[in-house]
């Protein structure tokens, strides 16, 4: 009787032991994510993005967003809404690698990758950041923080909202021009 307690003891002790060093290795396993941006929206003035040799600037006046160099474009506060609602609040997922030899195949290389700079009010770059598409899952993209060789998974896609077309961004300004039969 006194064996069967002690081997019962034994097993019982084993069993807590392998469910303590399980739990822990799915913790590992985990994915866990968190916020990339730590930036106020507020503060940012101006942001540059950069794809496959082209470029668009925009830049904010006041309240009122305007991409630079086109005149005759007026920036669609929607798809400035868009921007700062999807890319800020960007999570990382997971290290994909911190192997510079690999960015190419995750898109975030110089020649490859989507670059997004912010600038704040006094001219000072908040970031550069590389963005990747992924190949494999279209809900997400890859992320690298310039100066840095880590690459992360981030949890949404936002490569559409990082388009270097001004057209993407703005939209032709109608002027009211007067027709030359209305009376003055």
């Amino acid at each position: 009787m006194k064996n069967k307690i002690i081997i019962a003891c034994i097993f019982l002790i084993m069993l807590i032991i392998f469910f303590v060093i399980n739990l822990n290795t799915q913790q590992r396993l985990e994915s866990r994510s968190s916020k990339i941006f730590s930036i106020d929206s507020n503060i940012i003035q101006k942001i540059i993005i950069k794809s496959a040799g082209d470029m668009i600037e925009l830049s904010k006046l006041d309240t009122t967003w305007m991409i630079v160099g086109h005149d005759s474009l007026q920036c669609k506060q929607n798809l400035i809404d868009s921007f700062f609602d999807r890319v800020l609040t960007l999570e990382s997922e997971t290290t994909m690698t911190k192997n510079e030899n690999k960015w190419s195949i995750y898109s975030v290389d110089d020649s490859l990758g989507t670059n997004l700079e912010i600038i704040d009010s006094n001219a000072n770059s908040l970031g550069t950041y590389i963005f990747g598409a992924s190949s494999s899952d279209y809900s997400r993209c890859y992320l690298r923080k310039m100066g840095s060789s880590e690459v992360l998974l981030v949890n949404q896609n936002v490569m559409y909202n990082l388009q270097a077309n001004p057209m993407y961004w703005g939209e032709v300004i109608q002027e009211l021009d007067p027709s030359p039969n209305q009376e003055l």
